[in-house]
Parts: C-alpha cells; sequence; structure tokens
C-alpha cells in the first residue's frame, strides 16, 4: 500500500458515506489509535492533510541523505508502549533500529562540552564550573529522593506541580538555568522556560534515564508510522475541516466540500487545530483545549559535502545534539549533526546538519519566506559548525507551528480533570494529551484514545 498517494485508502468518500471510526491525523498518535483499534475488530479510516504519513516524525529521502523534519530519538527506557508497536510491526530485527553512538554537549566559551544528561557529563562537568556541578548533584539528589512519585502521564501530579521551569532554578546557582535547564527546554522543545512546567521535563528525564540508551531508526524517524500504515486504510491528501455530533454520529467535513459520518472520531492533531476543528467540543474539554498551547519551532537542515563537527577539545566525546544557551548566542538555540546520529543519514564522505533556531528567533522568522529564514540563521550558524557555508548543498526549511505541548501552569492545573472525563464520541490523541513532548507521549495518547471509545461508545 502506498501511503504517500492522495487517498491510498482508496478514492474520495460520498457525501453519504458512512465509516465506523475516522482518525483524523496520520501520524504517531492517529497510526496508534487506527492500530489499536484494528486489533480489537473495529474498522478505522485514517485521514491525513499531508501527502504523506508521519506528523512530526516524517522524514525525507533525498539523493542519498535522510531529512528528519521533527522528532530525532527514542529512548530504550521509558518507551514502552513505543518499543511495543516495534515488535508488533517487526521493526525490532535486521538492524532496523540504529543505537546513537555520540551525544549531547552544551555550548560554552566558544566550544562544545559533550556528555549533557549523560554520566560522562558527570566526569567532565559537561561545560559546567565547580560550583555548577555541585549545584546540579544536589538539585537531581533532590528530585530522585522523590522519583516515584513522578507520573510521565500526570506530571502536574508530582511534587513539582505547576512550578515553572525558572521556578526551579530561582535560588540556586546560575548556571544550572542558564547551562542546563535552558537549554535543554528550549533546544528540545521550543519551550520559554518562565512559560512552561518543569515536571515533564523532571518525569521524562526520569523515566528515560537521562540521555542514556538512545536510539533512531535506519530508514528515518518515520518508518514505525509508515510500517504501521501498510497494514491500515489511510487516505492521505484529504484535510478535514470541521468536526460536529449528530444524532446518527459525528459527521466531518472536508476541505473539497464532501462529507461522511462515523461513529466516533480521534481527532489526533494538536490542541489548537482539534479546538478549531470541533467547535462544538463540551465546556470541560473546550476549556483544556485552550489551555494547552503549543510552542513553535523551526529546524533549518543542511546537507554539506564533508561530515561537519562542533569545535571540541581533543579526545573528548563527539557531540551529535549541540545546546547552545540563550545566553551565549539568543538566536540559534542548537544542531544536531545527523551523520554523527547515524552514519547513514549523508552519503558516505558527506554530511547533514539542522538548525533549530532560539523561541524568541522562531517568533520573529516563522511567517518569512524560507530565503529570509536561511539567510539570518545560516551565517550565525557557521560559529558551531565550522565551514558550513562553504561544504552547503542546500537547505530545507522545516516550520512548526505546533512543535510541541507548552505545559503551562494553567494546562496542568486543568489536566487530571481531562483525563478523568467521561468518555464520548469523540476523543483526543497527542502528545499533549499529557502534556509531554515526546513520541512515546503520542503512542500512549493514541492507546487511551482507543481504549475510551472501546469501553464507551463502542462497547458491544
Amino acid at each position: 500500500m502506498d501511503v504517500t498517494r492522495t487517498d491510498t485508502g482508496g478514492g474520495v468518500p460520498n457525501p453519504d458515506d458512512e465509516v465506523d471510526v475516522a482518525v483524523v491525523g496520520g501520524g504517531i498518535a492517529g497510526l496508534t489509535a487506527a492500530h489499536r483499534l484494528r486489533e480489537e475488530g473495529r474498522h478505522p479510516v485514517v485521514f491525513e492533510a499531508e501527502d504523506a504519513v508521519g506528523g512530526r516524525m516524517r522524514a525525507r529521502r533525498v539523493d542519498g541523505w535522510t531529512v528528519e523534519e521533527g522528532t530525532e530519538t527514542l529512548a530504550t527506557a521509558g518507551y514502552p508502549a513505543t518499543w511495543r508497536l516495534v515488535r508488533e510491526v517487526g521493526l525490532d530485527s535486521d538492524g532496523q533500529v540504529l543505537k546513537v553512538r555520540s551525544l549531547s554537549g552544551v555550548w560554552r566559551d566558544g566550544r562544545a562540552h559533550a556528555g549533557t544528561g549523560h554520566w560522562v557529563g558527570a566526569l567532565t562537568g559537561a561545560g559546567l564550573s565547580l560550583g555548577g556541578r555541585m549545584a546540579l548533584a544536589r538539585l537531581v539528589a533532590s528530585l530522585l529522593r522523590s522519583a516515584g512519585r513522578f507520573d510521565t502521564r500526570r506530571p502536574g501530579e508530582s511534587p513539582l506541580g505547576t512550578r515553572t521551569v525558572a521556578d526551579l532554578a530561582a535560588g540556586r546557582h546560575r548556571e544550572l538555568l542558564d547551562y542546563v535547564l535552558q537549554p535543554a527546554v528550549s533546544t528540545g522543545w521550543g519551550w520559554d522556560p518562565e512559560r512552561s512546567c518543569v515536571a515533564p521535563l523532571v518525569a521524562t528525564m526520569i523515566a528515560t534515564r537521562g540521555l542514556l540508551g538512545w536510539r533512531t531508526y535506519r530508514d528515518g524517524m518515520d518508518a514505525l508510522a509508515r510500517r504501521m500504515a501498510e497494514r491500515l486504510d489511510v487516505r492521505c491528501g484529504r484535510p478535514v475541516v470541521e468536526v460536529k455530533e449528530s444524532g446518527s454520529g459525528v459527521r466531518l467535513g472536508f476541505a473539497d466540500g464532501t462529507a461522511l459520518t462515523a461513529r466516533a472520531v480521534v481527532l489526533a492533531v494538536p490542541s489548537p487545530l482539534a479546538r478549531a476543528l470541533y467547535p462544538g467540543a463540551p465546556p470541560h474539554e473546550e476549556r483544556f483545549l485552550r489551555a494547552a498551547t503549543y510552542a513553535p519551532m523551526i529546524r533549518v537542515t543542511c546537507p554539506v559535502d564533508r561530515p561537519l563537527s562542533a569545535p571540541q577539545r581533543r579526545g573528548t566525546p563527539r557531540t551529535y545534539a549541540l545546546l547552545v544557551p540563550d545566553s551565549e548566542d539568543g538566536y540559534i538555540s542548537g544542531l544536531t549533526f545527523e551523520h554523527l546520529k547515524a552514519r547513514n543519514r549523508a552519503p558516505d564522505g558527506h554530511g547533514l546538519v539542522s538548525v533549530l533556531t532560539s523561541p524568541r528567533a522562531t517568533r520573529e522568522l516563522l511567517h518569512l519566506t524560507d530565503e529570509e529564514i536561511t539567510g539570518a540563521v545560516l551565517p550565525r550558524a557557521e560559529r558551531y559548525a565550522p565551514g558550513l557555508g562553504a561544504a552547503l548543498r542546500g537547505a530545507s526549511v522545516h516550520r512548526h507551528p505546533h512543535a510541541a505541548p507548552e505545559a503551562t501552569p494553567e494546562a496542568l492545573r486543568l489536566h487530571s480533570a481531562f483525563l478523568d472525563r467521561q468518555a464520548g464520541g469523540v476523543e483526543y490523541a497527542g502528545d499533549w494529551v499529557f502534556q509531554r513532548p515526546t513520541s512515546e507521549a503520542a503512542v500512549q495518547s493514541g492507546e487511551l484514545a482507543a481504549r475510551r471509545l472501546l469501553t464507551g461508545v463502542l462497547r458491544g
């Protein structure tokens, strides 16, 4: 089944068509929901607005390069739902999941310091002064004492509650914010430390044991999505513009003017899009949808004619993911050297470098042209990837207006009530459902949406 072709499921539905369960969104959350529903004998149909599945895990293969548009890696620990799917669809054999052999690092004083979030960092300091290391050790020890009370699915119920990233750093050594917490959340999730709660970060780091044992799919981060889609009825190029409950089920309106009715619907899209598509959501759901805001991100990916790397002290472990603190730049938040993550991301003797903008720069650049974005970003990136301009073979800009749920205090205050609400004919899936910007949260949300439907409107 060619899931990149429009209407791969078999044609455009007629206005009078009916389906069992309609899943709106062909990212990993929607595909997981459809997969679990199909296991239970249901007949889900996935409608994806784009021409291919994968969502923020999508990858493109161009002239020997594998270009990731969003999500980079998965962890061996803390990702149980993802690994179940990997095994079920047969991606756990023949080297289809690769070990990431290089490390994350932070930029300070003109070079990369490897070991951020890894035991190596405890030995090297990962760019921290002695005072910064001692302060980090004290903070980690205090958090680990209550590790059992952190639930990745309900971060707002943890001991940290709705404290923001900046709140956690307040009164502590300045390096904890400048060289640990701020770059961690801004580079990886596009977060502003003043707006977002720290509990999802801490819960994730406890579950994954820091940045240990990370993996990537050999054939691109959309490999799992593509494999799952082969087993499902997926119709790409079918943007939904309205979802409305009626006496006969749930009505879906499409951009081309056609419509269909489903017995139930899973809205597997970012919360702002779910709110726009489903204006008739019950008030208690709508309140959370309004609070569940997203941070945008921009990623500029650059094929290069040689395997570039960040400046480092000789003999230190190589850095694949470079976190650039606001205190060092403020415009670029990080780079990833994809060929150091997985050798097959670029042809032999070549490289692939991605540049991420800071939250402030993202707001300024998001609606500019690709040429304006690359013109603003790439000259600044030369500092972190020397030779980038001379080695450049092109550049692609990936805009993500809805890159990561922000996990604001207001969203976490409403979160538990949203999870505990009564099941309905319209359910939701996406990492925002658990207020944790990870692909594991998206997979878990797809499973939850399927389970709620199977024990609710689809029961019997």
